[in-house]
């Protein structure tokens, strides 16, 4: 990328922020400001363990998320409101089976 535009580029986000008239294109995506991690986590009927390491947090992120000590960031926020709105999607878009499997029974020693 030449230095002329990255100029170009600043320039123009510079005035995006200032609220003047540019030609960038803009999307929005709407998503909620706040996600409430552990209903969606208890929803799935998964421990925030389980939870981080089928969608790729970490355990340290969901335990904070939900003690309200820190808020996800707008990336984060997405993920979690795909994962809330349709799980399966997410888990194929993930490349993981839809039927996980479950952790074995122990077998009792009774006589």
């Amino acid at each position: 990328m030449s230095g002329r535009k990255i100029i170009t580029g600043l320039t123009q986000a510079l005035a995006h922020a200032q609220g003047e008239a540019t030609n960038i294109r803009e999307r929005r995506i709407k998503v909620e400001d706040s996600v409430n991690v552990r209903e969606i986590r208890k929803k799935l009927s998964l421990t925030q363990h389980e939870f981080a390491l089928q969608f790729g947090f970490s355990v340290a992120a969901v335990r904070h998320w939900e003690q309200g000590s820190r808020v996800p960031e707008m990336s984060a926020r997405v993920l979690l409101t795909l994962i809330d709105r349709d799980p399966s999607y997410v888990r194929r878009a993930l490349g993981m089976d839809e039927e996980l499997p479950q952790p074995a029974q122990k077998k009792c020693a009774c006589g």
